[in-house]
């Protein structure tokens, strides 16, 4: 990695500690400048403005989450793998719930851009998918998993409903005082085995 990557790699770390501190919508230019005690010029000349650097940021941690998570390989069965597959989201709520508090401001924040390209940042969103369609098969293969009439449309609902569960309970403040009531983990985790309740062929 030349001295430009790293250069634009410590740039984009620090955009990302602030956008964790604070959120997207506060964090300016300047304020990544001043953290990174850098010139505003810098930043613009690797990134042009905030909102490439807001999609690098998402990118980056795409590629941490697919790295570190989502480890379906380890598993046996078609079932292991979805199983791995699913609670993948909730080892991430545990261990990094940071990451669905930038996504929720993300979904915001790209709601607020005028003709915003996606196609890159969906390109490597789908690899979750391919996990996910290939362990399917493997699972009908093997006997463990039954087959579900529209396989992509319950791949869709059952991630959505996660992510979006995951994203609401990643906030640090409750709506309603029966919010405390139930350990977070476990609604997760609640919803998963559900899910996997409908896969399974036993």
């Amino acid at each position: 990695m030349g001295l430009k990557d790293l250069k634009r790699n410590f740039l984009l770390d620090t955009a990302i500690e602030l956008f964790f501190m604070s959120s997207i919508e506060k964090v300016t230019i300047r304020d990544i400048a001043q953290k990174a005690n850098v010139g505003e010029a810098t930043l613009y000349r690797y990134f042009g403005n905030k909102t490439n650097i807001v999609f690098a940021a998402v990118r980056k941690l795409q590629s941490i989450v697919a790295s570190n998570y989502f480890k379906v390989e380890k598993g046996n069965s078609g079932y292991d793998k979805l199983s791995i597959f699913y609670h993948s989201y909730l080892d991430i709520f545990n261990e990094r719930v940071e990451f669905y508090r930038f996504i929720r401001e993300f979904d915001l924040f790209v709601i607020t851009q005028d003709d915003t390209n996606l196609s890159e940042y969906e390109n490597e969103i789908n690899q979750y998918k391919n996990f996910y369609l290939e362990s399917y098969k493997l699972g009908l293969k093997d006997g463990t998993i039954k087959e579900i009439e529209d396989i992509e449309l319950f791949y869709f609902t059952s991630t959505h409903s996660l992510i979006e569960l995951c994203k609401k309970l990643s906030s640090t403040k409750s709506v309603l005082p029966q919010d405390e009531r139930i350990e977070k983990s476990k609604e997760i985790e609640c919803l998963i085995n559900a899910f996997l309740k409908l896969l399974t062929n036993s």
